[in-house]
């Protein structure tokens, strides 16, 4: 599956940052940066850009707002080709807070929203790009768009907006690998100017076969993290997608490494991946809130209780 114009992107920090609160000390977040710079990967996403008139600093990390200083903080000394992102939110941004690209050590805004607020995202990303950063827009819970309301936002993406890359996000991990199929040739049919990318998620452990379909089917963007750290059931596992690839310029041996240094040990502190409650939400095509409050509670294993909780007995 060698094809030379895919890029590899790692959200390790900033969908890991969704279980801590992104929460994570520089030490860790320099030794991923290392190991994601020497193992060859295109992108590292560092958070996401929140407006601190929203968020109080006072109750998350500061990966949660990712100034540019604590990004240069973290690369200094270590530059490397791997690029540096960062996620927006629509409505959830001050776009004052941005600084032209030629004064930020970040290379890459990405801009999520929902299928309802495609034009927030336009305006969003047409800005940044003015900026001089690129720019990309993830249209979240991709499962749960209209088919109308989707095409319909994918031709003012192509006609107004200057994103490089239009991203499938399977917010709840419900896509199978033929609604993968039929999403991107759908986007390929109306994204004329743009790349396709698409970032999976792990409920039912599908995260990585929905990938490689993508990938067969000409996405070019692929989103991972190292050892499928994320919210919930978390992401496509990078070390499997770069051992896919077969691109002689990724090297997989840095990835194992920070996996068995900083993962394992993290792991007994953090609870992600594929269990049942997540395998729930991902087959009924629900948002893993509710299992999260689960796994937080006294009945945490208790399986059945949690699926009839959700699908109830009233059919009409």
């Amino acid at each position: 599956m060698f094809r030379e114009k895919i890029k590899v992107f790692d959200c390790t920090i900033r969908d890991g940052g969704l279980i801590n609160n992104h929460d994570f000390d520089d030490r860790f977040v320099r030794e991923v940066y290392k190991a994601l710079s020497l193992a060859g990967v295109d992108y590292m996403e560092m958070g996401y850009k929140n407006s601190k008139k929203l968020f109080s600093p006072k109750e998350f990390g500061k990966w949660k707002f990712c100034d540019d200083e604590a990004i240069s903080s973290i690369i200094d000394g270590n530059k490397s080709k791997t690029k540096i992102s960062v996620m927006v939110d629509v409505d959830r941004v001050d776009i004052e807070d941005v600084k032209p690209k030629k004064a930020s050590p970040v290379d890459m805004i990405r801009v999520a929203t929902y299928v309802k607020d495609i034009d927030k995202a336009i305006y969003l990303v047409n800005n940044f790009a003015e900026k001089g950063y690129e720019t990309t827009v993830n249209i979240m819970a991709i499962s749960r768009a209209l088919d109308n309301e989707l095409t319909e936002a994918l031709c003012q993406l192509e006609e107004e907006c200057k994103a490089n890359t239009i991203y499938i996000v399977d917010s709840f991990g419900a896509l199978y690998q033929e609604t993968t199929e039929f999403l991107i040739k759908k986007f390929k049919s109306i994204l004329k100017t743009k790349e396709i990318g698409i970032h999976a998620h792990n409920n039912q452990q599908l995260a990585f076969a929905n990938t490689i379909e993508a990938i067969i089917h000409d996405a070019n963007f692929v989103d991972g993290t190292v050892y499928g750290l994320g919210r919930a059931a978390g992401n496509c596992p990078l070390e499997l997608l770069i051992g896919f690839l077969k691109n002689p310029k990724f090297d997989i041996r840095p990835i194992l490494d920070l996996i068995s240094n900083e993962f394992i040990p993290l792991r007994e502190k953090m609870e992600w991946g594929y269990i049942i409650p997540y395998a729930i939400t991902g087959i009924l095509d629900e948002h893993p809130k509710a299992a999260m409050a689960l796994r937080n509670s006294d009945k945490k294993e208790n399986y059945r209780e949690f699926y009839e909780s959700l699908v109830g007995d009233d059919l009409d």
